[in-house]
């Protein structure tokens, strides 16, 4: 079954949001009361302003916008652990898709859907520089999969990632949570 994702894809050029980083260090948050003392981690904004990040996706859908990508640039466990926050992979990854659903449903008309794109970003580690092993990547990855697959996300995301090896070990990891959701890249697919 192929998504509805690709369908328009094949039929129009998708126009991609902007930058959610960007966006939300315009605003004047505090890293004590925003982000619990997790400075320059976005995704804790989840749950402490997700009213903030829902305006963000709106912010970009409203000028025309065909998909919005998931706050969770840096939601993979090993990133997320030097925040003490590995445990929560799955839950702000889900919370992630949620929200960005949320706002693509409030947009969404059946002439111009809108779409989710699970943002999966390069992290701190690298295979290459010994840094972190394959197991341990490939896992910290499948979990933040999982979490955008159950949060409602279109499409995973590949973001600004240089090394070829994390690259690889990023479409693993999307396949093989695709496989336990009993879904195919047809229906998500991985860019």
């Amino acid at each position: 079954m192929t998504s509805r994702f690709l369908t328009e894809l094949r039929r129009r050029v998708l126009v991609l949001d902007g930058a959610m980083g960007t966006a939300t260090h315009a605003f004047d948050l505090d890293v004590e009361t925003d982000f619990c003392g997790c400075e320059n981690c976005p995704e804790v904004l989840l749950d402490t302003r997700p009213e903030l990040i829902q305006g963000v996706h709106e912010s970009f859908l409203k000028v025309g916008a065909d998909a919005v990508e998931t706050n969770s640039f840096g939601g993979a466990k090993h990133v997320l652990a030097e925040n003490g926050l590995a445990e929560r992979s799955f839950e702000l990854n889900k919370r992630a898709a949620e929200i960005a659903r949320a706002a693509a449903d409030q947009f969404s008309t059946d002439d111009k859907p809108r779409f989710v794109l699970g943002s999966i970003g390069p992290g701190t580690k690298l295979i290459t520089l010994d840094q972190i092993k394959w197991e341990a990547m490939l896992d910290s990855y499948a979990e933040q999969a999982r979490g955008l697959i159950a949060g409602g996300a279109d499409a995973f995301l590949i973001e600004t990632c240089q090394d070829i090896l994390q690259v690889k070990a990023v479409i693993n990891a999307c396949l093989r949570a695709l496989k336990e959701a009993d879904k195919t890249p047809d229906e998500i697919p991985i860019m």
